[in-house]
């Protein structure tokens, strides 16, 4: 049967557009840190609490919007995100306390959840072959939404003049998201034409396929809703809510954790009792080992880019501009190093390709281990670019194979490793705050290796192998970039 791609290059240039903005609205905040701290006379723990809010409930988010996409498709998911999220974005350039900011940024943290929505809209247009060449050039170049807004929004600040130029230019990214969802909304489609969007038979939970892999997908909920327990705790240790709000909280987050694990339960009983065909089959291992290798991955970057400035600022007694460029070219190899990794992974299988990059970080993580003031500042900046190549790369290839576990589930398998994307983040940052830098970057390459080794147990898609010893059953047009 002859499967037609046609337009897939435009859907792909759209969805990844639709990434881009939604990490522009996301990260419009940072380049204004120091003047809210000025306007609103803002203490160096409120801004630490703003940048908590702008980050926490990107976690749960993940999970639940990839399950809103495997129900509802991501046309209309991500077109929602896009217009719904624009309204706190705007309530954020309107603030006038403290209290109407923090509201805000918690809201618009669910707008971080955007990328799980097009890992499936994009696999649902490119062949196997292709696939993840497609999902790195939309990894890669959406993330860079994130350095645009760093690079363009203090000039529109400037551009719109006053005190009031930095509210001018957030409402700005507001209503091009609020334009762009209506536009998304009509010009994208879930699948190609002729093809039908595969739902999983339940929703509510992920469906997997045996006892073990169930007890392994409770075992992995737990984090997600611990990395809010230990948020809600940093908020309370700052003082910013008080012991009866932490305990409501912390019981609130208990409750929700036996709830989630009582619907996996409940969604999963009846056909694991009944017996799973061969056919429907696929092993959560495989969704285990790319939430770790996505932690050590992305959580790394978004940990390392943080403090790369001030490390560099420190170590070789740069100026605050230096030193941000320099810790600014770790997430800008984004739009080379992603692509790159989906593309290895396209031509040289997923497995081993994981594996390479994966080892590569720990070596990298050692090298930036060792950098000192003695060292050469070329050389230190080598070093950092040659460790994010490897990084991004390896970020690639994770969602390179993402889609390739079980289709119809793409969205919360996608959910679910993103999500410990930004654990791995918080869980690193907190490392930082009780070591020096060289503890710090060692770590990270620890748990690298310990990543590694869990890939020897890891096994090759099916698809993957299936393209390469079999046959094609189908021609694909228009398939190719």
């Amino acid at each position: 049967m002859e499967r037609n791609y046609q337009g897939n290059k435009k859907i792909l240039g759209f969805t990844t557009l639709a990434f881009f903005i939604t990490f522009v609205v996301w990260f419009n905040m940072a380049p204004f840190m120091t003047t809210l701290r000025d306007q609103f006379g803002l203490t160096n723990d409120e801004i630490a609490l703003l940048s908590v809010a702008n980050v926490t409930l990107t976690i749960p988010a993940r999970v639940l919007i990839g399950m809103l996409v495997d129900r509802f498709g991501s046309r209309k998911v991500f077109a929602g995100l896009l217009i719904i999220l624009s309204l706190p974005c705007f309530a954020f350039a309107l603030s006038n306390s403290f209290t109407q900011l923090m509201l805000s940024r918690i809201f618009l943290a669910l707008i971080g959840a955007g990328f799980v929505v097009g890992i499936r809209l994009v696999s649902e247009w490119f062949p196997k072959k292709h696939v993840g060449f497609a999902e790195g050039i939309y990894g890669g170049w959406g993330n860079f939404g994130s350095a645009a807004a760093a690079m363009t929004l203090p000039a529109l600040a400037l551009l719109f003049g006053g005190e009031n130029g930095w509210r001018y230019a957030i409402a700005l990214t507001g209503m091009i998201s609020l334009v762009y969802g209506f536009l998304f909304l009509r010009l994208v489609q879930d699948t190609p034409n002729g093809e039908t969007f595969t739902r999983p038979k339940r929703s509510g939970a992920l469906i997997v396929t045996s006892y073990k892999d169930l007890i392994g997908l409770m075992l992995m909920s737990i984090p997600v809703f611990g990395i809010l327990a230990f948020q809600t705790y940093r908020l309370y240790h700052l003082h910013f809510i008080s012991d009866y709000v932490a305990i409501v909280i912390f019981l609130t987050l208990i409750g929700l954790l036996i709830y989630h694990l009582s619907k996996i339960w409940s969604v999963n009983k009846d056909h694991l009792k009944k017996g799973v065909p061969e056919r429907e089959k696929y092993s959560f291992k495989q969704v285990a080992i790319l939430n770790f290798a996505y932690f050590c991955t992305f959580g790394s970057e978004l940990a390392v880019v943080s403090m790369l400035p001030q490390f560099f600022e420190e170590t070789f007694a740069l100026g605050v501009a230096q030193a941000g460029m320099i810790g600014g070219s770790f997430a800008f190899m984004n739009l080379m190093s992603r692509p790159s990794g989906g593309w290895f992974s396209d031509k040289f299988g997923r497995k081993r390709t994981l594996m390479i990059f994966i080892s590569g970080l720990a070596f990298g993580y050692i090298g930036m281990a060792l950098i000192g003031s003695s060292w050469p500042i070329w050389l230190a900046v080598l070093m950092t670019i040659s460790c994010s190549f490897f990084v991004q790369a390896g970020e690639g290839a994770v969602y390179a194979m993402v889609p390739l576990v079980k289709k119809s589930v793409t969205g919360q398998i996608s959910g679910m490793v993103g999500a410990y994307g930004n654990i791995g983040a918080v869980i690193f940052l907190t490392i930082f705050t009780m070591v020096n830098p060289t503890i710090f970057f060692i770590v990270i390459g620890l748990s690298a290796v310990i990543c590694f080794l869990c890939m020897f147990f890891m096994e090759e898609p099916e698809a993957t192998k299936a393209t390469a010893t079999a046959p094609q059953k189908h021609t694909e047009k228009a398939a190719s970039f």
